[in-house]
């Protein structure tokens, strides 16, 4: 991390947790509040901005490189919302590499043509696919790319296992150098009892959960529109949900290096909340009145 310009950060989430809609928010309140800002999409979907700069067509560092030309800033950014700049790192020819492989190629490529030099960056947002069985997808938190991560789940099982695989890598990767976590963030929340569930994973892994952020129809909403939550519904509660998780990460996060649970702990511990939700709902049925 010496001589880095801005606080470098990475966001892990499993795909189809809305990590990417997390971080483009997380982006454009940032943003909003007057700091300068790239974010560079680390998944091979390559639509981690796409939000940001309205869905407009940019070419993917990967994708550039294989032309076989020399590669300038301009062929493989552009500004969006706010003045965000986004870059997206892209992925292999299907069938073909390492899709990680994409994320080193970027980070490489932006050194090269002095990026954050250039643009001078207050922060610098990686969305990261939580795959950590990838190497490739280890590098953000591994390689002194970034100093802190923060993973976006949610109360599934799936999710969590996600988490807390990320939680291993980290663990592993923070005593030489490597990020640390600077929490969990719950996204799409919308039964009762998931902040428990996602409080209580936290707390036996030594972690905290920094944000809530409910389920809601203004995302979808917005992202047909190609746009984030703070550009298309600016006044909403759920815009001031991501201005807050946005302020809590501009601060000073009380890093810390995880404690991941053991696969046979993990499930132990899921089954355990699997009997209480059935209890919960049974209850609730009960005093429905209904069977």
């Amino acid at each position: 991390m010496s001589g880095q310009i801005g606080r470098h950060i990475a966001i892990y989430g499993k795909g189809g947790i809305g990590k990417s809609t997390t971080t483009s928010n997380i982006s454009a309140a940032l943003a909003e509040a007057g700091y300068r800002v790239i974010q560079i999409g680390c998944d091979p979907k390559s639509d981690s901005t796409n939000t940001l700069r309205g869905n407009n067509y940019l070419p993917t560092v990967l994708d550039s490189l294989r032309g076989g030309t020399r590669v300038h800033l301009q062929d493989i950014s552009i500004q969006g919302f706010k003045g965000v700049l986004c870059v997206e790192s892209g992925g292999p020819v299907p069938g073909v590499g390492c899709a990680g492989r994409g994320i080193n190629a970027a980070v490489s490529l932006l050194r090269e043509l002095q990026l954050f030099e250039e643009f001078k960056p207050d922060f610098v947002l990686y969305d990261v696919l939580g795959d950590v069985v990838c190497g490739g997808f280890a590098v953000p938190i591994r390689d002194g790319i970034t100093d802190r991560a923060f993973v976006v789940s949610s109360s599934d099982f799936m999710a969590i296992y996600a988490a807390n695989n990320l939680f291993k890598a980290i663990n592993k990767y923070a005593p030489t150098g490597g990020a640390k976590l600077g929490g969990v963030i719950g996204n799409s929340l919308s039964a009762a009892y998931s902040q428990s569930i996602m409080d209580d994973f936290a707390e036996r892994t030594g972690t905290q959960v920094v944000g809530y952020i409910p389920r809601s129809l203004v995302v979808s909403q917005s992202e047909l529109y190609g746009k984030t939550v703070i550009e298309a519904s600016p006044d909403s509660e759920q815009a001031d949900q991501y201005r807050a998780l946005a302020k809590f990460i501009a601060g000073e996060n009380n890093l810390v290096v995880p404690n991941p649970l053991g696969v046979t702990e993990l499930r132990d511990w899921a089954r355990n909340w699997g009997d209480k939700i059935y209890t919960l709902e049974a209850g609730v049925v009960s005093e429905g009145g209904a069977i």
